[in-house]
């Protein structure tokens, strides 16, 4: 079946609905999509810190909480956003109606707390969509085989557009945050970083194994296995985002990362293994800064460096210039 372009998966982030004003830059975010006629599924997380709120105060009660029960508890911050996000649109003219993550058919293993997505019953959904509303589906949860709420883990949010994207046949998943796409650079550690317009599934998640935080490894291999487009954007402005997709044909260095604990630097760019310039270029750079390599590691989107001391952001900072911005 061929992708439905008049489907559209919007997934927001906790920051992104951390309180009531948010909720409403959030709902002019949908219904932007709403009035070019898309048929929209949006997916929330818990709003800002709730989920880290909820685990503190669990602490409190045991040092060993019950998996389960964690998970029963968790997933009620996503069961929050989601009635509010609807609630609000349903306030401003637009038919909506939240579900949770087993309404919505998410089927999962029974790994509680980390669980895997088996299959998705999307019946429901499409059955909402056909009557023309706006589905809000909690992200991060699902149900097992013998009905228990279960948990995603790490990145669970993310995890669920992408799957509910695949499924549904989507044109594309948005990821909207603070973010506003991806960068050659740590913007807080490098000057005149510039945002990508486009990068392959395999350069994000090599960019998410060095430490990357816009996307979740789990939700860039789901997009690569099924072939949904997953587009980083903003919820705060109106810039471009950056798409997520197949790989492309350019053997350049798309971004730089460098690990804070350890002395590592990463080159990100599908096929540079094969451009001579840049692995002369990097050992030139290397020379210059009196950096003794220990270590290499490559890939067919990464050469990774470990020195034999930590690198400034200074020299990380020249990297970058003369391998990106050259």
């Amino acid at each position: 079946m061929g992708k439905n372009e008049r489907l559209v998966v919007l997934k927001f982030g906790g920051s992104s609905l951390a309180d009531n004003e948010k909720l409403n830059l959030v709902s002019k975010k949908i219904i932007e999509f709403y009035n070019k006629k898309y048929k929209i599924v949006v997916v929330v997380s818990a709003q800002g810190k709730t989920t880290d709120k909820l685990i503190i105060e669990t602490k409190e009660l045991s040092n060993m909480p019950n998996k389960r029960e964690m998970d029963m508890l968790l997933s009620t911050g996503e069961q929050k956003s989601a009635a509010k996000l609807s609630i609000l649109l349903n306030e401003l003219g637009y038919n909506s109606i939240s579900l949770t993550g087993w309404q919505s058919g998410i089927y999962t293993d029974n790994l509680y707390q980390d669980a895997k997505i088996k299959n998705i019953d999307s019946l429901r959904i499409e059955s909402e969509l056909n009557d023309n509303k706006i589905v809000i589906i909690t992200g991060f949860q699902g149900i097992n085989d013998i009905g228990d709420i279960t948990t995603l883990g790490r990145g669970g949010s993310d995890t669920t557009a992408v799957a509910l994207a695949s499924k549904l046949n989507a044109e594309a998943c948005y990821i909207f945050s603070d973010v506003d796409g991806i960068y050659s650079g740590d913007p807080n550690k490098i000057k005149n970083t510039r945002k990508l317009n486009k990068i392959s599934y395999d350069e994000m998640l090599e960019l998410s194994s060095e430490g990357a935080k816009v996307l979740h490894n789990r939700c860039v291999e789901l997009g690569k296995k099924y072939k949904v487009p997953i587009i980083a954007k903003s919820t705060f402005d109106d810039s471009d985002g950056t798409i997520i997709e197949s790989n492309i044909e350019q053997t350049e260095i798309k971004s730089i990362i460098k690990k804070d604990d350890i002395s590592r630097i990463s080159f990100i760019g599908y096929g540079i293994i094969n451009n001579n310039k840049i692995l002369k270029e990097i050992l030139e750079i290397s020379d210059e800064e009196s950096l003794k390599l220990l270590n290499i590691e490559v890939t067919s989107s990464k050469i990774s460096i470990v020195f034999n001391t930590k690198v400034s952001d200074l020299v990380l900072e020249k990297f970058h210039n003369r391998l990106i911005l050259h």
